[in-house]
């Protein structure tokens, strides 16, 4: 994917077959990625992830805690309006009562998106598959 993104000015992703997307790589990111993702580090000696977690889930609404180690959290927040400036406003307005070492927030990258699409190809596979099984019983059933 990193090839991708310093070659190629379009790109298509196909599934199944078919063209589910053309565009620039910032246009797929934009419209099919899951908006960003939010990486915060707490000061070890006063790790209270407890309230960063609540802070995260009250100022964030639909965020998503993706991973959590020692004194690292990880969050998926959905992209909107304004976001990334609201993200960065109430962290940096906050990351001193929080004990927030550092953090970064990045956009949904060009694997995630085809990951994303490789998810969905899964899904249909396994959606026709179960669509044979009923058809193969209505064909024994319909032969009886």
């Amino acid at each position: 994917m990193e090839e991708c993104e310093a070659l190629c000015t379009r790109m298509a992703i196909m599934v199944n077959g078919q063209f589910k997307c053309l565009g620039s790589i910032q246009h797929l990111k934009s419209r099919f990625g899951d908006g960003y993702t939010l990486i915060i580090r707490v000061c070890a000696d006063q790790a209270d992830l407890c309230t960063v977690e609540t802070f995260v889930r009250d100022t964030f609404p639909g965020s998503t805690l993706k991973e959590k180690h020692h004194n690292t959290l990880q969050y998926q927040i959905p992209q909107g309006e304004g976001a990334l400036a609201h993200i960065f406003s109430q962290l940096s307005k906050h990351q001193q009562l929080l004990h927030v070492e550092d953090y970064s927030v990045s956009q949904t990258t060009l694997d995630q998106v085809f990951v994303s699409f490789a998810q969905q190809q899964r899904d249909e596979e396994d959606g026709a598959f179960e669509n044979d099984v009923d058809l193969n019983d209505e064909i024994q059933t319909s032969a009886t």
